[in-house]
């Protein structure tokens, strides 16, 4: 597979390509199609969260203090380029398994002939 993103910054918000340079695979369908992502993105969220809350407890005496709600803020700003872009990636690659079939029976073919 090509490249998705045009930029490759870890902190931006890069654009999309349209068109996949290797098999012009077609990223968007249609708009709104990774409007579900934002579901993979709240899960990614949620787990960096929970690992930092879990890390945090051999620094921090008490249980839950109020340093620890400031990193886990600086955390999800610092991550939420990385979280847009990896959503979307996931994204992909979950809901076109079609696609993937289509293109592994092709590289068969052209191998095996």
């Amino acid at each position: 597979m090509g490249r998705i993103y045009q930029k490759s910054h870890f902190f931006s918000f890069s654009k999309m390509e349209e068109h996949c340079a290797h098999c012009d695979f077609k990223y968007e369908k249609e708009p709104g199609y990774f409007i579900g992502a934002m579901y993979f993105s709240y899960g990614l969220v949620v787990a960096e969260l929970a690992f930092t809350l879990a890390f945090s407890q051999f620094f921090f005496e008490e249980a839950f203090d109020m340093r620890i709600l400031l990193i886990m803020l600086g955390q999800i700003l610092l991550l939420a380029p990385f979280n847009y872009r990896m959503s979307r990636v996931l994204w992909l690659y979950i809901f076109n398994k079609r696609r993937k079939r289509e293109v592994s029976s092709q590289v068969e073919e052209n191998y095996f002939s």
